[in-house]
Protein backbone atom coordinates (compact mmCIF):
# COMPACT_ATOMS: atom_id res chain seq x y z
CA UNK A 1 0.00 0.00 0.00
CA UNK A 2 1.37 3.33 -0.87
CA UNK A 3 2.25 5.65 2.08
CA UNK A 4 0.97 8.81 2.42
CA UNK A 5 4.21 11.41 2.87
CA UNK A 6 4.09 12.74 6.43
CA UNK A 7 3.01 16.61 7.09
CA UNK A 8 5.73 19.31 5.30
CA UNK A 9 7.02 21.69 7.78
CA UNK A 10 10.15 22.57 5.70
CA UNK A 11 9.67 23.37 1.92
CA UNK A 12 12.69 24.51 1.28
CA UNK A 13 14.03 20.96 1.76
CA UNK A 14 12.13 19.26 -0.21
CA UNK A 15 12.30 18.17 -4.11
CA UNK A 16 9.91 19.75 -6.48
CA UNK A 17 8.41 16.35 -7.05
CA UNK A 18 8.17 13.63 -4.59
CA UNK A 19 8.02 9.69 -5.96
CA UNK A 20 4.65 7.62 -4.11
CA UNK A 21 6.52 5.30 -1.67
CA UNK A 22 5.44 1.76 -0.79
CA UNK A 23 6.66 0.00 2.34
CA UNK A 24 8.18 -3.14 1.80
CA UNK A 25 8.17 -5.56 5.08
CA UNK A 26 10.00 -8.91 6.00
CA UNK A 27 9.53 -11.04 9.09
CA UNK A 28 11.99 -13.26 10.90
CA UNK A 29 10.13 -15.28 13.62
CA UNK A 30 12.06 -16.96 16.74
CA UNK A 31 9.95 -20.26 17.69
CA UNK A 32 10.95 -22.02 21.19
CA UNK A 33 9.80 -25.67 20.46
CA UNK A 34 7.96 -27.73 23.29
CA UNK A 35 9.65 -30.49 23.08
CA UNK A 36 10.68 -32.52 26.50
CA UNK A 37 14.14 -31.83 26.45
CA UNK A 38 16.86 -29.18 24.95
CA UNK A 39 17.93 -29.77 21.20
CA UNK A 40 21.16 -31.00 21.70
CA UNK A 41 20.88 -32.75 25.58
CA UNK A 42 18.66 -34.30 27.90
CA UNK A 43 18.18 -31.03 30.09
CA UNK A 44 14.56 -30.34 31.10
CA UNK A 45 13.21 -27.26 28.59
CA UNK A 46 10.63 -25.64 31.23
CA UNK A 47 9.71 -22.12 31.39
CA UNK A 48 10.02 -20.37 34.72
CA UNK A 49 12.36 -22.76 36.69
CA UNK A 50 14.59 -21.04 38.98
CA UNK A 51 17.40 -19.94 37.30
CA UNK A 52 20.42 -22.18 35.88
CA UNK A 53 18.47 -25.43 37.27
CA UNK A 54 18.29 -26.95 34.01
CA UNK A 55 22.00 -27.21 32.47
CA UNK A 56 24.51 -29.39 31.97
CA UNK A 57 27.91 -29.53 31.05
CA UNK A 58 26.62 -30.14 27.20
CA UNK A 59 24.33 -26.97 27.17
CA UNK A 60 27.13 -25.07 29.19
CA UNK A 61 29.75 -25.84 26.54
CA UNK A 62 32.10 -27.79 29.03
CA UNK A 63 34.98 -29.31 26.37
CA UNK A 64 34.90 -32.93 25.58
CA UNK A 65 30.91 -32.76 25.70
CA UNK A 66 29.02 -33.98 22.74
CA UNK A 67 25.90 -32.30 20.87
CA UNK A 68 23.06 -35.67 19.99
CA UNK A 69 20.22 -34.06 17.98
CA UNK A 70 16.72 -34.20 19.34
CA UNK A 71 14.23 -35.96 17.02
CA UNK A 72 11.44 -34.72 18.46
CA UNK A 73 12.42 -31.06 17.45
CA UNK A 74 13.51 -32.41 14.23
CA UNK A 75 10.45 -33.90 13.29
CA UNK A 76 8.82 -30.56 14.63
CA UNK A 77 10.76 -28.84 12.58
CA UNK A 78 9.91 -31.01 9.45
CA UNK A 79 5.96 -30.27 10.41
CA UNK A 80 6.03 -26.68 10.90
CA UNK A 81 7.61 -26.87 7.53
CA UNK A 82 5.17 -28.79 5.36
CA UNK A 83 2.55 -26.93 7.10
CA UNK A 84 3.78 -24.12 5.38
CA UNK A 85 4.25 -25.95 2.13
CA UNK A 86 8.10 -25.96 2.62
CA UNK A 87 10.41 -28.66 0.57
CA UNK A 88 11.65 -30.93 3.05
CA UNK A 89 15.42 -30.92 1.86
CA UNK A 90 17.11 -34.48 1.52
CA UNK A 91 20.10 -33.11 2.83
CA UNK A 92 21.22 -30.51 5.45
CA UNK A 93 23.77 -29.38 7.82
CA UNK A 94 24.32 -27.96 11.30
CA UNK A 95 26.59 -25.15 11.09
CA UNK A 96 28.40 -23.01 14.40
CA UNK A 97 27.84 -20.02 14.23
CA UNK A 98 31.05 -18.07 16.01
CA UNK A 99 30.52 -15.19 18.35
CA UNK A 100 31.44 -14.01 21.50
CA UNK A 101 28.50 -13.20 24.26
CA UNK A 102 27.77 -13.92 27.55
CA UNK A 103 24.68 -15.67 26.57
CA UNK A 104 26.74 -18.23 24.90
CA UNK A 105 28.12 -20.55 27.10
CA UNK A 106 30.42 -21.97 23.84
CA UNK A 107 31.21 -18.56 22.19
CA UNK A 108 29.50 -20.58 19.27
CA UNK A 109 25.75 -21.23 18.33
CA UNK A 110 24.87 -24.77 16.16
CA UNK A 111 22.14 -23.37 13.58
CA UNK A 112 21.77 -23.67 10.22
CA UNK A 113 23.20 -21.47 7.44
CA UNK A 114 23.20 -22.60 3.87
CA UNK A 115 21.17 -25.95 3.63
CA UNK A 116 18.25 -25.31 6.00
CA UNK A 117 15.85 -28.40 6.83
CA UNK A 118 13.18 -26.57 5.13
CA UNK A 119 13.18 -24.33 2.28
CA UNK A 120 10.63 -22.63 -0.08
CA UNK A 121 6.67 -21.99 0.82
CA UNK A 122 4.13 -19.65 1.65
CA UNK A 123 1.55 -18.82 4.02
CA UNK A 124 -2.05 -17.29 2.77
CA UNK A 125 -3.53 -14.08 4.47
CA UNK A 126 -7.03 -12.31 4.49
CA UNK A 127 -6.67 -8.41 5.22
CA UNK A 128 -9.50 -6.72 4.66
CA UNK A 129 -11.13 -8.98 2.75
CA UNK A 130 -7.71 -9.52 -0.08
CA UNK A 131 -6.03 -13.12 0.34
CA UNK A 132 -2.08 -12.07 0.11
CA UNK A 133 0.20 -15.32 -0.12
CA UNK A 134 3.40 -14.51 1.46
CA UNK A 135 6.26 -16.23 0.97
CA UNK A 136 8.47 -18.10 2.93
CA UNK A 137 12.45 -18.12 2.18
CA UNK A 138 13.63 -20.49 4.88
CA UNK A 139 12.20 -22.67 7.77
CA UNK A 140 16.00 -23.90 9.88
CA UNK A 141 16.69 -25.39 13.41
CA UNK A 142 19.02 -23.67 16.06
CA UNK A 143 19.49 -23.67 19.73
CA UNK A 144 18.21 -20.78 21.63
CA UNK A 145 20.92 -18.62 23.97
CA UNK A 146 20.48 -18.30 27.68
CA UNK A 147 18.62 -14.56 29.44
CA UNK A 148 20.64 -11.85 30.26
CA UNK A 149 18.73 -9.61 32.66
CA UNK A 150 20.32 -6.17 32.96
CA UNK A 151 20.70 -4.73 36.74
CA UNK A 152 19.15 -1.65 35.68
CA UNK A 153 15.17 0.05 36.52
CA UNK A 154 14.83 -0.09 32.96
CA UNK A 155 16.53 -3.18 31.77
CA UNK A 156 18.68 -1.33 29.43
CA UNK A 157 22.48 -2.30 28.62
CA UNK A 158 23.88 1.16 28.84
CA UNK A 159 22.10 1.94 32.23
CA UNK A 160 22.96 -1.43 33.97
CA UNK A 161 25.13 -1.80 36.74
CA UNK A 162 25.34 -5.55 36.37
CA UNK A 163 24.18 -8.47 34.22
CA UNK A 164 22.50 -11.75 35.56
CA UNK A 165 22.68 -14.58 33.21
CA UNK A 166 20.54 -17.43 33.34
CA UNK A 167 21.45 -20.38 31.18
CA UNK A 168 17.98 -22.78 31.36
CA UNK A 169 17.31 -21.41 28.00
CA UNK A 170 20.57 -21.94 26.40
CA UNK A 171 20.11 -24.71 23.69
CA UNK A 172 16.15 -25.01 23.59
CA UNK A 173 15.11 -25.99 20.51
CA UNK A 174 14.49 -22.67 18.38
CA UNK A 175 13.01 -22.68 15.07
CA UNK A 176 13.61 -19.33 12.86
CA UNK A 177 10.69 -18.62 10.07
CA UNK A 178 12.03 -16.22 7.36
CA UNK A 179 9.40 -14.57 4.95
CA UNK A 180 9.75 -13.31 2.33
CA UNK A 181 9.65 -8.68 1.56
CA UNK A 182 6.49 -9.86 0.41
CA UNK A 183 4.44 -7.16 2.80
CA UNK A 184 3.81 -4.28 2.32
CA UNK A 185 1.67 -2.69 5.06
CA UNK A 186 1.51 -2.85 8.93
CA UNK A 187 -1.72 -4.38 8.79
CA UNK A 188 -0.48 -7.71 6.51
CA UNK A 189 2.27 -8.19 8.56
CA UNK A 190 -0.16 -8.40 11.65
CA UNK A 191 -1.99 -10.56 9.67
CA UNK A 192 0.94 -12.36 8.66
CA UNK A 193 2.07 -13.15 12.50
CA UNK A 194 -1.39 -14.27 13.60
CA UNK A 195 -1.62 -16.50 10.95
CA UNK A 196 1.67 -18.06 11.40
CA UNK A 197 0.98 -17.86 15.38
CA UNK A 198 -2.37 -19.91 15.01
CA UNK A 199 -0.18 -22.21 12.03
CA UNK A 200 2.02 -23.22 15.14
CA UNK A 201 -0.13 -23.34 17.64
CA UNK A 202 -2.57 -25.91 15.71
CA UNK A 203 0.71 -28.14 15.00
CA UNK A 204 1.05 -28.35 18.46
CA UNK A 205 4.76 -27.64 18.53
CA UNK A 206 5.18 -24.43 20.98
CA UNK A 207 2.93 -22.54 23.31
CA UNK A 208 3.97 -19.60 21.12
CA UNK A 209 3.73 -17.05 24.04
CA UNK A 210 4.90 -13.96 22.70
CA UNK A 211 4.73 -12.69 26.14
CA UNK A 212 7.18 -15.09 27.49
CA UNK A 213 9.56 -15.06 24.60
CA UNK A 214 8.81 -18.29 22.89
CA UNK A 215 8.04 -16.67 19.92
CA UNK A 216 9.74 -13.77 18.64
CA UNK A 217 9.57 -11.47 16.04
CA UNK A 218 12.09 -9.12 14.34
CA UNK A 219 11.14 -7.13 11.02
CA UNK A 220 12.91 -5.46 8.39
CA UNK A 221 11.66 -2.65 6.68
CA UNK A 222 12.37 -0.56 3.82
CA UNK A 223 10.31 1.90 1.81
CA UNK A 224 11.39 2.47 -2.21
CA UNK A 225 9.32 4.32 -5.29
CA UNK A 226 5.97 2.59 -6.14
CA UNK A 227 7.08 0.47 -9.29
CA UNK A 228 10.57 0.62 -8.18
CA UNK A 229 12.24 -3.08 -8.36
CA UNK A 230 14.77 -2.98 -6.48
CA UNK A 231 14.26 -2.37 -2.82
CA UNK A 232 15.37 0.41 -0.31
CA UNK A 233 17.93 0.80 2.24
CA UNK A 234 16.77 -1.47 4.89
CA UNK A 235 16.66 -1.66 8.68
CA UNK A 236 15.84 -4.52 11.13
CA UNK A 237 13.62 -3.94 13.99
CA UNK A 238 13.93 -5.86 17.72
CA UNK A 239 12.71 -5.88 20.51
CA UNK A 240 8.70 -6.58 19.53
CA UNK A 241 6.71 -8.78 21.99
CA UNK A 242 3.10 -8.70 20.33
CA UNK A 243 1.39 -8.35 18.02
CA UNK A 244 0.38 -4.74 18.20
CA UNK A 245 3.90 -3.48 19.27
CA UNK A 246 4.79 -4.79 15.56
CA UNK A 247 2.33 -2.74 14.06
CA UNK A 248 3.26 0.33 16.10
CA UNK A 249 7.03 -0.02 15.64
CA UNK A 250 6.71 -0.57 11.54
CA UNK A 251 4.28 2.78 11.64
CA UNK A 252 6.59 4.91 13.88
CA UNK A 253 9.50 3.39 11.21
CA UNK A 254 7.37 4.28 7.95
CA UNK A 255 6.47 7.84 9.36
CA UNK A 256 10.51 8.47 10.90
CA UNK A 257 12.06 6.87 7.10
CA UNK A 258 9.43 8.85 4.77
CA UNK A 259 10.29 12.13 7.01
CA UNK A 260 13.76 11.43 6.16
CA UNK A 261 13.65 10.98 2.65
CA UNK A 262 11.47 14.09 2.14
CA UNK A 263 14.17 15.96 3.65
CA UNK A 264 16.71 13.96 1.60
CA UNK A 265 18.64 12.31 4.63
CA UNK A 266 20.18 9.51 4.06
CA UNK A 267 18.68 6.05 5.42
CA UNK A 268 21.20 4.05 7.60
CA UNK A 269 21.25 0.40 7.23
CA UNK A 270 21.00 -0.64 10.86
CA UNK A 271 19.11 -2.80 13.68
CA UNK A 272 16.84 -0.38 15.85
CA UNK A 273 15.31 -1.35 19.15
CA UNK A 274 11.40 -0.84 19.59
CA UNK A 275 10.84 0.92 23.21
CA UNK A 276 7.26 0.66 23.95
CA UNK A 277 6.78 2.91 26.49
CA UNK A 278 8.26 5.76 24.20
CA UNK A 279 6.42 4.24 21.58
CA UNK A 280 9.56 4.84 18.97
CA UNK A 281 12.64 2.99 17.70
CA UNK A 282 16.08 3.96 18.32
CA UNK A 283 19.27 2.84 16.93
CA UNK A 284 21.24 0.04 17.94
CA UNK A 285 23.87 -0.85 16.23
CA UNK A 286 25.26 0.10 12.17
CA UNK A 287 26.09 -2.13 9.50
CA UNK A 288 29.39 -1.40 10.00
CA UNK A 289 29.22 -2.86 13.18
CA UNK A 290 27.52 -5.92 12.19
CA UNK A 291 29.43 -9.23 13.46
CA UNK A 292 31.31 -11.61 10.42
CA UNK A 293 29.99 -14.70 12.36
CA UNK A 294 32.54 -17.45 10.65
CA UNK A 295 29.63 -20.09 9.65
CA UNK A 296 31.69 -23.66 9.30
CA UNK A 297 29.86 -26.98 9.34
CA UNK A 298 29.32 -28.45 12.63
CA UNK A 299 32.04 -31.35 13.35
CA UNK A 300 30.14 -32.95 15.46
CA UNK A 301 26.95 -33.48 14.11
CA UNK A 302 26.24 -35.47 10.76
CA UNK A 303 24.00 -33.87 8.16
CA UNK A 304 20.51 -34.69 8.72
CA UNK A 305 19.04 -37.06 6.06
CA UNK A 306 15.63 -38.03 6.89
CA UNK A 307 13.92 -40.48 4.63
CA UNK A 308 11.07 -40.36 2.73
CA UNK A 309 9.02 -43.13 4.99
CA UNK A 310 9.67 -40.55 7.84
CA UNK A 311 8.73 -37.47 6.10
CA UNK A 312 5.62 -39.46 5.07
CA UNK A 313 4.73 -40.37 8.48
CA UNK A 314 5.81 -36.96 9.92
CA UNK A 315 2.75 -35.42 7.04
CA UNK A 316 0.05 -37.36 8.59
CA UNK A 317 0.20 -36.17 11.35
CA UNK A 318 -0.34 -32.41 10.20
CA UNK A 319 -3.73 -31.46 11.25
CA UNK A 320 -6.29 -29.02 10.25
CA UNK A 321 -4.77 -26.00 9.49
CA UNK A 322 -6.44 -22.52 10.64
CA UNK A 323 -7.45 -21.16 7.18
CA UNK A 324 -9.08 -24.54 6.45
CA UNK A 325 -10.62 -25.21 10.06
CA UNK A 326 -11.64 -20.97 9.14
CA UNK A 327 -13.58 -21.95 5.53
CA UNK A 328 -14.84 -25.27 6.88
CA UNK A 329 -17.12 -23.15 9.84
CA UNK A 330 -18.14 -20.70 7.02
CA UNK A 331 -19.25 -23.07 4.70
CA UNK A 332 -20.82 -26.02 6.70
CA UNK A 333 -21.51 -24.29 9.66
CA UNK A 334 -22.83 -21.21 8.49
CA UNK A 335 -20.55 -19.57 11.01
CA UNK A 336 -19.79 -15.41 9.99
CA UNK A 337 -16.12 -15.10 8.52
CA UNK A 338 -14.84 -12.59 11.55
CA UNK A 339 -16.57 -15.02 14.17
CA UNK A 340 -14.89 -17.97 12.78
CA UNK A 341 -11.52 -15.85 12.76
CA UNK A 342 -12.05 -15.60 16.23
CA UNK A 343 -12.68 -19.31 17.26
CA UNK A 344 -9.63 -20.46 15.24
CA UNK A 345 -7.10 -17.73 16.34
CA UNK A 346 -6.76 -19.36 19.43
CA UNK A 347 -6.09 -22.93 19.95
CA UNK A 348 -8.22 -22.81 23.26
CA UNK A 349 -11.18 -21.06 21.87
CA UNK A 350 -10.77 -23.70 18.75
CA UNK A 351 -11.04 -26.46 21.51
CA UNK A 352 -14.01 -24.99 23.53
CA UNK A 353 -15.89 -24.60 20.26
CA UNK A 354 -15.28 -28.18 19.08
CA UNK A 355 -16.25 -29.80 22.35
CA UNK A 356 -19.44 -27.90 22.98
CA UNK A 357 -20.91 -28.35 19.48
CA UNK A 358 -19.84 -31.93 20.11
CA UNK A 359 -22.73 -32.11 22.66
CA UNK A 360 -25.36 -31.36 20.54
CA UNK A 361 -25.35 -27.30 20.63
CA UNK A 362 -26.61 -25.21 17.69
CA UNK A 363 -23.27 -24.09 15.97
CA UNK A 364 -23.94 -20.37 16.00
CA UNK A 365 -25.40 -19.92 19.30
CA UNK A 366 -22.14 -21.70 20.86
CA UNK A 367 -20.07 -19.53 18.61
CA UNK A 368 -21.85 -16.24 19.22
CA UNK A 369 -21.53 -16.95 23.45
CA UNK A 370 -17.93 -18.07 23.09
CA UNK A 371 -16.55 -14.85 20.92
CA UNK A 372 -19.50 -12.71 22.44
CA UNK A 373 -20.06 -12.75 26.27
CA UNK A 374 -17.42 -15.60 27.04
CA UNK A 375 -14.49 -13.47 25.81
CA UNK A 376 -15.62 -10.36 26.90
CA UNK A 377 -15.90 -12.05 30.76
CA UNK A 378 -12.61 -13.10 30.56
CA UNK A 379 -10.71 -9.87 29.05
CA UNK A 380 -12.54 -8.10 32.18
CA UNK A 381 -11.26 -10.28 34.82
CA UNK A 382 -8.47 -10.76 33.00
CA UNK A 383 -8.06 -14.89 32.48
CA UNK A 384 -7.11 -16.66 29.48
CA UNK A 385 -9.21 -18.39 27.35
CA UNK A 386 -6.81 -21.79 28.50
CA UNK A 387 -7.32 -20.78 32.47
CA UNK A 388 -11.08 -20.25 32.18
CA UNK A 389 -13.02 -22.58 34.57
CA UNK A 390 -16.41 -22.46 32.17
CA UNK A 391 -16.03 -25.76 30.18
CA UNK A 392 -18.31 -26.78 27.26
CA UNK A 393 -20.31 -28.53 29.48
CA UNK A 394 -21.37 -25.63 31.16
CA UNK A 395 -21.50 -23.62 27.61
CA UNK A 396 -23.88 -26.42 26.57
CA UNK A 397 -25.85 -26.37 29.85
CA UNK A 398 -26.24 -22.50 29.73
CA UNK A 399 -27.33 -22.65 26.58
CA UNK A 400 -30.10 -25.69 26.67
CA UNK A 401 -31.69 -23.18 29.03
CA UNK A 402 -32.05 -20.78 27.10
CA UNK A 403 -33.30 -22.40 24.34
CA UNK A 404 -36.07 -24.32 26.29
CA UNK A 405 -37.09 -20.85 27.84
CA UNK A 406 -35.88 -21.55 31.36
CA UNK A 407 -33.92 -19.03 31.32
CA UNK A 408 -33.39 -15.73 29.61
CA UNK A 409 -30.95 -14.32 27.39
CA UNK A 410 -30.09 -11.47 29.86
CA UNK A 411 -30.65 -13.81 32.55
CA UNK A 412 -27.91 -16.01 31.06
CA UNK A 413 -25.61 -13.05 31.07
CA UNK A 414 -25.50 -12.93 34.48
CA UNK A 415 -25.67 -16.60 35.14
CA UNK A 416 -22.16 -16.66 32.93
CA UNK A 417 -20.72 -13.48 35.35
CA UNK A 418 -21.31 -15.78 38.13
CA UNK A 419 -19.49 -18.62 36.22
CA UNK A 420 -16.44 -16.95 35.69
CA UNK A 421 -16.31 -14.82 38.80
CA UNK A 422 -18.28 -15.78 41.00
CA UNK A 423 -17.13 -17.48 44.56
CA UNK A 424 -18.07 -20.09 46.84
CA UNK A 425 -20.30 -22.95 45.95
CA UNK A 426 -21.43 -21.71 43.01
CA UNK A 427 -17.61 -21.17 41.55
CA UNK A 428 -18.12 -24.23 38.61
CA UNK A 429 -14.72 -25.78 40.84
CA UNK A 430 -16.16 -26.09 43.44
CA UNK A 431 -16.73 -29.40 45.29
CA UNK A 432 -20.50 -29.01 45.53
CA UNK A 433 -21.40 -27.12 42.51
CA UNK A 434 -24.26 -29.30 41.02
CA UNK A 435 -24.32 -27.69 37.55
CA UNK A 436 -25.61 -24.49 35.80
CA UNK A 437 -29.18 -24.90 36.47
CA UNK A 438 -28.65 -24.63 40.26
CA UNK A 439 -26.95 -21.09 39.59
CA UNK A 440 -30.03 -20.21 37.67
CA UNK A 441 -32.36 -21.73 41.03
CA UNK A 442 -29.92 -19.91 43.79
CA UNK A 443 -30.06 -16.24 41.96
CA UNK A 444 -33.73 -16.64 41.12
CA UNK A 445 -33.41 -16.45 37.35
CA UNK A 446 -35.55 -18.98 36.21
CA UNK A 447 -37.71 -17.62 33.85
CA UNK A 448 -41.73 -17.44 34.20
CA UNK A 449 -43.56 -19.40 30.63
CA UNK A 450 -46.87 -19.54 32.50
CA UNK A 451 -49.41 -17.32 31.38
CA UNK A 452 -51.15 -17.78 34.66
CA UNK A 453 -48.50 -16.97 36.62
CA UNK A 454 -47.43 -13.86 34.47
CA UNK A 455 -50.77 -12.06 33.71
CA UNK A 456 -51.05 -10.33 36.79
CA UNK A 457 -47.42 -9.15 36.32
CA UNK A 458 -48.86 -7.43 32.53
CA UNK A 459 -51.94 -6.31 34.14
CA UNK A 460 -50.30 -4.31 36.74
CA UNK A 461 -48.27 -2.99 34.34
CA UNK A 462 -51.22 -2.08 31.78
CA UNK A 463 -53.06 -0.27 35.01
CA UNK A 464 -49.62 1.72 35.65
CA UNK A 465 -49.34 3.21 32.17
CA UNK A 466 -52.46 3.93 30.74
CA UNK A 467 -51.26 6.91 29.02
CA UNK A 468 -48.65 4.29 26.84
CA UNK A 469 -51.45 1.95 26.74
CA UNK A 470 -53.58 4.28 24.44
CA UNK A 471 -50.51 4.98 22.42
CA UNK A 472 -50.14 1.83 21.18
CA UNK A 473 -54.05 1.81 20.37
CA UNK A 474 -53.58 4.72 18.41
CA UNK A 475 -51.46 3.12 16.40
CA UNK A 476 -47.85 3.46 18.15
CA UNK A 477 -46.28 -0.02 17.91
CA UNK A 478 -42.84 0.92 19.60
CA UNK A 479 -43.93 1.93 22.82
CA UNK A 480 -44.88 -2.27 23.35
CA UNK A 481 -41.10 -2.68 23.54
CA UNK A 482 -41.31 0.07 26.94
CA UNK A 483 -44.30 -2.08 27.99
CA UNK A 484 -42.24 -5.04 27.83
CA UNK A 485 -39.44 -3.84 29.90
CA UNK A 486 -41.67 -2.67 32.54
CA UNK A 487 -42.90 -6.44 33.30
CA UNK A 488 -39.27 -7.86 32.65
CA UNK A 489 -38.71 -5.08 35.51
CA UNK A 490 -41.44 -6.19 38.16
CA UNK A 491 -40.67 -9.66 37.39
CA UNK A 492 -37.07 -9.20 38.55
CA UNK A 493 -35.85 -10.38 34.59
CA UNK A 494 -37.54 -13.25 35.18
CA UNK A 495 -40.57 -13.35 32.84
CA UNK A 496 -40.36 -14.73 29.30
CA UNK A 497 -40.18 -11.33 27.00
CA UNK A 498 -41.95 -13.52 24.08
CA UNK A 499 -44.65 -14.37 26.31
CA UNK A 500 -45.20 -10.95 28.17
CA UNK A 501 -44.94 -9.35 24.65
CA UNK A 502 -47.70 -11.34 23.51
CA UNK A 503 -49.95 -11.23 26.43
CA UNK A 504 -49.28 -7.60 26.23
CA UNK A 505 -50.88 -7.59 22.47
CA UNK A 506 -53.61 -9.85 23.74
CA UNK A 507 -54.87 -7.56 26.27
CA UNK A 508 -54.36 -4.15 24.51
CA UNK A 509 -55.94 -5.08 21.49
CA UNK A 510 -59.10 -6.67 23.55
Amino acid sequence: MPVSPAPRTDFDKLPLVMAELETVVGLECHVELSTRTKMFCGCRNAFGDDPNTNVCPVCLGHPGTLPVPNREAIASIMKIGQALDCAIAPHSLFHRKNYFYPDMPKNFQISQYDLPICVGGHLDVDVEGVTRRIGITRVHMEEDTGKTTHGSASGRIHEADYALIDYNRAGVPLVECVSEPDMRTPEEAAAYLRELRATLESLDVSDVRMEEGSLRCDANISLRPVGQAELGTKVEIKNMNSVRSMERALNFEIARQTKAIENGEPIVQETRHWDEDAGATKSMRSKEEAFDYRYFPEPDIPPLEPDAAWVDEIRATVPELPRARRERYVAELGLKPDVAGVLVADRAWTDVFERTIALGVDAKAAANWITQDLAGLLNKHGVAPADSRVTPEHLAELIGLIADDTVSGAGAKVVLEELVAGSGDLKPDAPSFRGVGEVVERLGLKQVSDAGELGPIVDEVLAEHPDVAEQFRGGKETVLGFLVGQVMKRSGGSANPQLAQELLRERLTG
